[in-house]
This record gives C-alpha cells, sequence and structure tokens, in this order.
C-alpha cells in the first residue's frame, strides 16, 4: 500500500506546483497583456522600457509592490482587515484546481491535466466564487473608511445580483451534459468539433451570453468595475491597503478572470478539444496528444481575455441603476426563459416511454 502511496503524493504535490506556479505567472503576462492591448486602444505604447518588449514588467511590478512599505492604518479592525485579501486570493487559487485543462491522460493512476477530478467540479467552482466576495466586503468594513465600505456594500449587491443569472445560465449546459463534471460536459462537445460544442450546437449562445455579462460582473471588470470606481470613490474596498495586502486583491481580481475564461471554455468552447473534431487525422503519441490539448485551450482562454480587455478599453462604466436593473430585469428573466426552451428540446428528443 505504502509503495503505491508515496508516488501518489509526489504526483499530486508535483501538480499542484506547477499549476500554482504557471496559474501566477499567467496571473502576472495577464496585466501585462492588459496594459499593452488597452495602450494600443489608446494610441500609446504601453510598457516597453523592462526588457525585450516591456516583457520583463511584470516581475519588476511585483518585485515593487513586495518591497514597498505596508502601512496599516491605525482605526483598522485588524485581524479581518489581514484576513480579507487572504480570503480574496485564496479563492482564486483554489478555484482552478477543479479546472481540467487537459486530455484524459494518466500515469500511476493519478489524472495529469487537473489537481482534483471531482463528478461535482460546476458545483465547487460556484461555491468557491461565491465565497471570494467575503474577502471584498471584509476589507471594506474592517477599513474603516467611507469608501471602502460603499465599495464593499457595492460589491456584494452586485454579486448577489449576477451570481443568479451566472449559475441559471449554465443550467441549459448542465441539461444538456447530464452531468455537473467538467470532464463529462466537455466529452458531450468532442465529437464533431465546431458543431459539437454547446454554443454551436448546443444552441446555448443565449446563455453564453448571460455567462459573459455575469461574469464580468462577479469579477468586478468594466463596465461592471462599481465596486472601485476611482472617479467615485478612489479605489473602493481597497483604498486602505498597500504593499503586498493590496497586491493579492490585484492577483485574485486577474485570477478570477483566468478562472472564468477556463470555465467559459469547457462549458460553451469545447474545452481542450479541436474546433475540426474528427475531419482531421487524430495523432496516437501521447505526447502529441497532451500538446495539442493544452495548445487549444490555452488559445480558447486566451482570446475570452483578449475579450475582456478589449470592452474594458471600449465601454463606458455603467450607473449603479442601471447596473442592478440590467441584472434583475434583463438576464435572469432571460437567463430563466433559456432553461425552459432548452429543457423543452431535450424533451422533445427523448423517445416516448
Amino acid at each position: 500500500m505504502e509503495t503505491h502511496l508515496i508516488p501518489f503524493l509526489l504526483i499530486n504535490l508535483a501538480k499542484v506546483i506547477v499549476v500554482v506556479v504557471i496559474f501566477l505567472m499567467s496571473v502576472a503576462y495577464t496585466v501585462l497583456l492588459e496594459r499593452k492591448l488597452v495602450g494600443r486602444i489608446q494610441n500609446r505604447w504601453g510598457p516597453s522600457r523592462v526588457g525585450p518588449f516591456g516583457l520583463l514588467q511584470p516581475l519588476v511590478d511585483g518585485a515593487k509592490l513586495f518591497l514597498k512599505e505596508d502601512l496599516m492604518p491605525e482605526a483598522v479592525y485588524r485581524p479581518l482587515y489581514i484576513l480579507a485579501p487572504i480570503i480574496a486570493l485564496g479563492c482564486a487559487l483554489m478555484s482552478i484546481s477543479v479546472v481540467p485543462f487537459g486530455s484524459d491522460i494518466k500515469w500511476h493512476g493519478v489524472q495529469l491535466f487537473e489537481i482534483s477530478d471531482t463528478n461535482i467540479g460546476l458545483l465547487i467552482l460556484l461555491g468557491i466564487t461565491s465565497v471570494g466576495v467575503y474577502g471584498i466586503a471584509l476589507s471594506g468594513w474592517s477599513s474603516n473608511n467611507k469608501y471602502s465600505l460603499l465599495g464593499a456594500l457595492r460589491a456584494s449587491a452586485q454579486v448577489i445580483s449576477y451570481e443568479l443569472a451566472l449559475g441559471l445560465s449554465l443550467v441549459g449546459v448542465v441539461l444538456r451534459s447530464g452531468s455537473l463534471r467538467l470532464r463529462d460536459i466537455v466529452g458531450v462537445q468532442a465529437t464533431h468539433g465546431l458543431l459539437s460544442w454547446n454554443f454551436f450546437g448546443g444552441f446555448q449562445f443565449v446563455a453564453f451570453f448571460i455567462y459573459l455579462m455575469a461574469a464580468y460582473a462577479e469579477t468586478n471588470r468594466s463596465p461592471f468595475d462599481l465596486p472601485e470606481a476611482e472617479s467615485e470613490l478612489t479605489a473602493g474596498y481597497h483604498t486602505e491597503y498597500s504593499s503586498m495586502k493590496f497586491a493579492m486583491f490585484f492577483m485574485a481580481e486577474y485570477g478570477n478572470m483566468i478562472t472564468v475564461g477556463c470555465v467559459a471554455t469547457l462549458l460553451f468552447f469545447g474545452g481542450w478539444t479541436s474546433p475540426f473534431g474528427n475531419l482531421l487525422p487524430q495523432p496516437h503519441n501521447q505526447i502529441l496528444i497532451s500538446l495539442l490539448s493544452i495548445f487549444w485551450f490555452v488559445i480558447k482562454v486566451f482570446g475570452f481575455l483578449f475579450l475582456y480587455i478589449w470592452v474594458r478599453g471600449t465601454l463606458p462604466r455603467f450607473r449603479y441603476d442601471q447596473l442592478m436593473g440590467f441584472g434583475w430585469k434583463f438576464l435572469v428573466p432571460v437567463a430563466v426563459a433559456n432553461i425552459v426552451v432548452t429543457s423543452f428540446c431535450i424533451g422533445l428528443r427523448l423517445p416516448m416511454q
């Protein structure tokens, strides 16, 4: 028993280390990607001085945040003030643990391209992301600052409102696949390439639109970045934070962006499967299969991140009443209608008993 346990523990430990390192590097370079793309949209260069084409800028920014003085205002409630960024970043890191990012390949009985393969992966993801808002709410309250508190209240109301629409938008995908396991959801979309994807073949493009809007609001990104609206609330819920505590909120936001992109890829765009399906000859080499699956997954997630940044560079911020009205009066009813139509279509296809 012990001879099998040691390789199992070592492989899983290696997986966790590799995934966390790659995830944090992806967060750093997503920031660089955003600065570069927004710079191009605004007809300027963006970071270009540190390293070739500014590629070392994220490392310099990280070192600067580590070395800055960590200020602690006197009137804050210290335990929750310190705990809040840990909760925010911890939830962002935990959510990536159930995301499969490659084909079903095992070594010594351990799944290589997923930290934890559970049969309720989608449910776990929704649970973890809903807990993440506690970090924002606690940071606003514990800071003893009016701007921070207003930002935290906005974030709480926003996340609760749009989480309902986000959850409802995924019901159609779950109905079509008949499972909450993320690998099963991808497996349903793997046969005929684009035509099998939930976005095209599953006719879940309405659900994807709802998911996209709700994801922008869940991650407090433009045009739904009301909790940290600079023109109104200075910096919102993290006004009183500095140094590494501020960086943890920053990393959590971009980490959540990557997770949202991964989930959108898995649920609507076939995950790591090729858009050409069985039209092209399938390789038999396991290494080539692994590399191709990771390539397609990364390309799709990158496209989603590009869309995230493009929207930030082009659309103005909503007013708060528009934000709440859009969620409750439009997205939720459309999400319910999508569930009814999807259920009706699936019911028509079932054989009569």
